[in-house]
């Protein structure tokens, strides 16, 4: 048979959940700050790798045009889905886009994170030479 508590046994348990509840409020604010700040190194990462993989494409056309005969290599896909979902957006919409257009395309919530996101994987894709960004943030499928 349970025992019901007083006013006075009940209270160092309260006192305890609510000191509990405010450490464990303090631990998720540092681990969301932590995420912003891994969120914020990965873009970094992600830019710096576009530049090289920009760098390497621009080298190899300068060689070409120099007469030398290198082999570029095919342009890939990623492999994760979201990349396929971008190129068929591309593909059905036909004109070029920016990252908050293609959110709304792909009926994804406009919202920094989204949007950055989604900035980082067109970014991508121009580095592979899927796609060309013909000024800062618009971007679209190159002629052939």
């Amino acid at each position: 048979m349970a025992r019901s508590m007083t006013g006075g046994q009940a209270q160092p348990l309260l006192e305890a959940i609510d000191a509990r509840e405010r450490a464990l409020c303090r631990e998720a604010e540092q681990a969301r700050a932590r995420i912003g700040e891994l969120t914020a190194a990965l873009a970094e990462l992600d830019e710096a790798i576009a530049h090289l993989q920009i760098t390497r494409t621009t080298l190899l056309s300068l060689a070409e045009d120099d007469g030398a005969d290198p082999v570029a290599p095919p342009a890939v896909l990623p492999d994760h889905p979201a990349y396929q979902q971008i190129m068929d957006a591309f593909a059905d919409l036909a004109r070029p886009l920016r990252a908050r257009d293609l959110c709304q395309s792909l009926d994804l919530p406009i919202v920094s994170k989204n949007v950055e996101n989604t900035r980082s994987k067109l970014k991508r894709l121009v580095s592979r030479g899927l796609l060309v960004e013909t000024e800062p943030g618009l971007f679209t499928q190159p002629r052939p």
